[in-house]
């Protein structure tokens, strides 16, 4: 079939909309007409670091949209049904029979090759390759092939473009805190970067009873985002203030038990690991930087534990359908950090997500 999709055809180039072949469905395939997908710095890093031999690709990771054809052997997902697309497991290998789909040995071909396994591309312009498959989904485009392990069935009366960060931003901030910290409500959490994944983070440590949370970003607006969880937000640039994780520390009675770094900078990792008290952990989500510096001395001498997270420990089929239900409870109000592009903006919704003045960019398609 025919569809548009938004397309990178230089390392770092621009995403320009073109008509491509999409394949049928195979079997183990589903076809989802897209309605909304996030834009997350993946989406972004990803294109910059591929070979010029693996261009053009389509990329695009937290699909939702409406199922429209189903392959024989695909079971429990249904023509009509409303889907939200994340990443593919194997579900097969050592890892994702345990549990911990997230290290699943397939990960990087099934996530990030843009191809299937077996190491055919679903689509084609013309005559000239193009790399979709992108997490399971390429889900920049109108039309998508996904699997049974990565498609997630909603209720069809929920509104698909506020549930895309789901797949994959708010799902590893959430993530991290119930899956991984899995918090008390007398404990303290201290989250560095007020993106979407470290107010994802906020979100649901406040809602889900957890006293005190700290937030440190540089960006006015998204300090006061925090805020409005009932969070304390820090300036990590207010002059005369001292360092931050001295006052982290004071706000914590003497460390925080916990802490997220969402930024990937070196000095604000090391902050993070400072901000901690004795036998604390700290979670290092961010993608960026090759290589962090960790006080030894403050590591050797005081128990603490740094150490990173893959999408929050979350195994989709569950956690999505799990921040849902908090979302409908009122303990996940996420809601008012999304802004929808239609996708034709979609370069204003690269420059706002790069410039910080919006927390969640999602395209939306027209009908």
């Amino acid at each position: 079939m025919r569809t548009t999709a938004y397309l990178v055809e230089e390392p770092g180039g621009d995403f320009v909309a073109a008509e491509v072949e999409l394949e049928e469905p195979r079997d183990d395939e589903v076809l989802v007409r897209i309605v909304a997908t996030g834009l997350c710095h993946t989406d972004l890093t990803v294109p910059t670091m591929l070979p010029p031999e693996m261009l053009p690709t389509v990329v695009g990771h937290e699909g939702t949209g409406v199922v429209e054809k189903v392959g024989a052997a695909v079971s429990g997902i249904e023509v009509g049904d409303h889907v939200v697309l994340s990443f593919r497991s194997c579900r097969q290998c050592g890892p994702c029979r345990a549990g911990d789909v997230g290290y699943c040995e397939q990960s990087l071909l099934l996530n990030y090759m843009g191809m299937r396994a077996d190491g055919s591309t679903t689509m084609k312009r013309g005559e000239q390759t193009v790399f979709g498959n992108f997490f399971g989904q390429s889900s920049f485009a109108r039309h998508a092939l996904a699997y049974a392990d990565n498609c997630v069935v909603v209720d069809r009366s929920l509104d698909l473009t506020r549930l895309a960060p789901f797949a994959c931003g708010f799902q590893t901030g959430a993530g991290t805190v119930l899956n991984v910290l899995d918090p008390k409500p007398g404990d303290s959490i201290v989250v560095y970067g007020a993106g979407a994944v470290g107010l994802a983070a906020v979100a649901v440590a406040r809602g889900t009873g957890v006293d005190t949370v700290v937030a440190v970003d540089p960006v006015a607006a998204r300090r006061e985002v925090a805020a409005g969880y009932g969070a304390t937000a820090l300036d990590p640039t207010e002059e005369g203030a001292g360092p931050v994780e001295d006052r982290v520390r004071e706000l914590t009675g003497g460390g925080a038990t916990y802490a997220i770094d969402t930024t990937a900078i070196p000095a604000v990792v090391l902050q993070a690991q400072r901000s901690l008290r004795p036998r604390g952990l700290l979670v290092a989500l961010g993608l960026g930087a090759p290589e962090y510096t960790i006080d030894a001395i403050d590591l050797l001498q005081s128990g603490k534990v740094v150490r990173s997270s893959i999408e929050g420990e979350a195994d989709p089929l569950v956690t999505i359908p799990e921040l849902i239900a908090l979302r409908e409870a009122g303990r996940f109000d996420v809601d008012h950090l999304v802004t929808t592009y239609p996708f034709e903006r979609i370069a204003d919704a690269v420059a706002d997500s790069k410039a910080g003045t919006v927390v969640k960019p999602v395209l939306v398609w027209g009908e």
